[in-house]
């Protein structure tokens, strides 16, 4: 029997319910529509709307219906639209008209944004695990790279000396912000819509904080009319998601480019390496590329959401459908992604040679110009004037320590013979020990405090 029948003399058309049955996907929320009917059912008995024996006969047929779905053994039936119908038809089946009576006071309305909220909830925690295995992964590589030097890059040209370690890091603390995100929008989304209705409340005396608590929320939601039709928690899930496989693929990135022939800087092992069916020597970082194209799909998934949410009236409207489907892909292609990564990042072989290979002199630019600062030059004029050095010593095509005294005397009378303790590379990613620096001491700072961060 349809949930909603009763005022139409006939049957919706074939084509109709095919574009509005929702069964294909939402049957995913079956634990948490069956575990939400269970508190719900309860309340009503707490509210004098059924017996607690008819309370205990329906707990019971809901109890077999997830045993059912568990062990793969339940059966879709027609007429069974949604997720909500099929439960409930199937209780009926098994307990009878009583079953018929767990639907009072409720509508689909808070129904499915009860369901959703709390598969969502269960969604961010995995999420959060799966993260902090790849923080894991990071920072453990970078242990053991922390005076590996390395050139850094702004704007993909040479720039400074930095350690791999920091180079690594630096992704540990995108996806702390990320992390903070999640549990952020978690805290939002713990809310409980359930006895809202269908927009105006329920006129049964539920107690709508006690079936929060049931449940796993921290409190009822304040509005019923809003209750019904907020999806924030599913643009907030997907925004999170967004920004973090955007973290995701500037690492992918880093590791396509690195990875390639002309750096050499790191070697991918083969289990995440693929090959060419023409070219026997290919060795392909495709996961990475991977990671790098389905960022694009998740945050078109994030924009085609909110596009749907931007003109909807007051209340609940069928749109809402369209949540679970852009979710549910995110969320499984967040499950894809992160062990693969994970996988990449923890088996990541790091060349310190090629590394140091790649060091060249004009990294060492601005530590010449802080030298000049330490003689007396205003930082201004040493910057112009460290800019005739490398102008020079590319017109010579030297280093910029080959160089000779007179050269250099005759563009700033600030050089001294002591200007040659500059062009050490260890030495100039030493100096850098700020907080959050390169510096191998600020590096191990910045490891204890993210394992401090892992153990919250």
């Amino acid at each position: 029997m349809s949930l909603w029948g009763g005022r139409f003399s006939e049957p919706s058309d074939d084509d109709l319910r095919r574009l509005n049955d929702s069964i294909d996907f939402d049957q995913a929320l079956y634990a948490e529509d069956i575990k939400g009917s269970i508190v719900y059912s309860r309340a009503l008995a707490q509210a004098g709307v059924i017996t607690a024996a008819e309370a205990d006969e329906i707990i019971a047929g809901l109890q077999q219906v997830m045993q059912e779905f568990d062990g793969g053994s339940f059966e879709l039936a027609e007429g069974d639209e949604d997720i909500h119908t099929a439960v409930e038809r199937r209780l009926i089946e098994i307990v009878g008209e009583v079953g018929g009576k767990l639907h009072t006071g409720r509508s689909r309305n808070d129904q499915v944004a009860t369901d959703f909220r709390l598969w969502t909830m269960r969604a961010a925690d995995r999420l959060q695990e799966e993260l902090r295995l790849l923080q894991a992964a990071l920072v453990s590589v970078a242990e053991s790279h922390i005076e590996t030097v390395m050139p850094g890059y702004t704007h993909l040209q040479p720039a400074q000396p930095i350690t791999a370690a920091h180079w690594l890091m630096s992704f540990f603390w995108m996806l702390e912000r990320d992390l903070e995100r999640l549990r952020a929008a978690k805290k939002r989304m713990a809310a409980c819509p359930l006895g809202s209705g269908a927009l105006a409340g329920t006129p049964f005396a539920i107690d709508r904080a006690q079936i929060a608590r049931d449940l796993g929320f921290c409190e009822p939601s304040e509005n019923s009319l809003d209750a019904v039709s907020d999806r924030d928690f599913v643009a907030d899930m997907l925004y999170v998601i967004s920004i973090c496989a955007v973290h995701l693929s500037r690492l992918a990135e880093d590791i396509l480019i690195y990875s390639n022939a002309a750096f050499g800087f790191i070697t991918l092992d083969d289990r995440y390496s693929t090959g060419s069916s023409l070219m026997p020597q290919k060795r392909n970082a495709d996961p990475m590329e991977l990671t790098r194209g389905k960022t694009g799909r998740l945050i078109g998934n994030l924009t085609g959401f909110l596009a749907t949410l931007k003109g909807l009236p007051s209340g609940y409207n069928k749109d809402l459908q369209e949540d679970k489907e852009a979710l549910f892909d995110s969320v499984a292609t967040m499950h894809q992604l992160l062990p693969v990564v994970t996988a990449t990042v923890s088996s990541l072989l790091i060349n310190a040679e090629a590394m140091e290979a790649a060091l060249t002199e004009d990294l060492l630019a601005t530590d010449l110009a802080d030298y000049l600062v330490g003689k007396g030059a205003p930082f201004r004029q040493s910057h112009h004037i460290v800019g005739q050095v490398v102008r020079l010593a590319a017109e010579r095509e030297v280093p910029l320590s080959q160089l000779p005294m007179s050269a250099l005397s005759v563009i700033s009378e600030h050089f001294g013979e002591d200007v040659a303790q500059v062009f050490d590379y260890a030495s100039s990613v030493a100096r850098r020990n700020s907080y959050g620096g390169t510096a191998p001491g600020a590096v191990r700072g910045q490891i204890a405090q993210a394992k401090a961060r892992m153990t919250e």
